[in-house]
């Protein structure tokens, strides 16, 4: 996709209505730290438009970002965050879900998973939920930065073992710093978007 232009249009708070956007969107889940707004600024070549904070668990709100007037990236908030009470974790895993549950517009849920461990307790919680919200999601290992080549094959056979994915699924190699992983995402998003030419 060529992209024109970008913008923050919604975003939605603990105790604000979801909207109904009416356009084609695209979610992206995972934990707090595993770089889900380098991802989203790569994807929309933007160096800042999703904030990236050397605090994680910044994103408490889910962000639907405009792209070309005819779809939404959408940026759920990061789960697992240690130093969040119990109270907001609850909060924060009931706006996922209500999104999961209520949005008419989603055609995919990407999952990342930082590709230097294995999934967290966390991570599984979160693969099977999506699952079971009728979704498959894509799984995009971030960070292969950060990792030697040698190590990929085996940390992506760690992430297939340890969530255990459904046959078929898509593991997506991706480093915001290289930009590897980001036209498979594009092609992916284009084609369940119905934006392929």
């Amino acid at each position: 996709m060529i992209i024109k232009n970008v913008s923050l249009d919604i975003v939605c708070g603990i105790t604000s209505k979801l909207p109904s956007t009416g356009r084609p969107e695209v979610a992206f889940a995972g934990k707090s730290n595993v770089g889900k707004s380098s991802l989203i600024n790569a994807l929309m070549n933007r160096k800042s438009l999703a904030r990236t904070s050397a605090a994680p668990g910044k994103t408490q709100t889910i962000n639907f970002y405009n792209v070309n007037e005819a779809i939404y990236l959408v940026d759920l908030p990061g789960y697992g965050y240690a130093k969040a009470s119990e109270e907001i974790k609850a909060k924060w895993g009931k706006m996922i879900e209500d999104y999961l549950h209520q949005s008419k517009e989603i055609r995919a849920v990407f999952l990342l998973i930082d590709i230097r461990h294995d999934p967290s307790e966390n991570d599984k919680i979160m693969y099977r939920w999506i699952l079971d919200h009728g979704y498959e999601p894509i799984i995009v290992a971030t960070k292969l930065d950060k990792i030697k080549r040698s190590q990929v094959q085996k940390q992506m056979k760690a992430i297939r073992q340890g969530l255990q994915v459904v046959p078929g699924t898509q593991i997506i190699p991706f480093s915001a710093q290289s930009k590897q992983g980001r036209e498979e995402i594009w092609e992916i998003i284009d084609q369940l978007t119905g934006m392929a030419e």
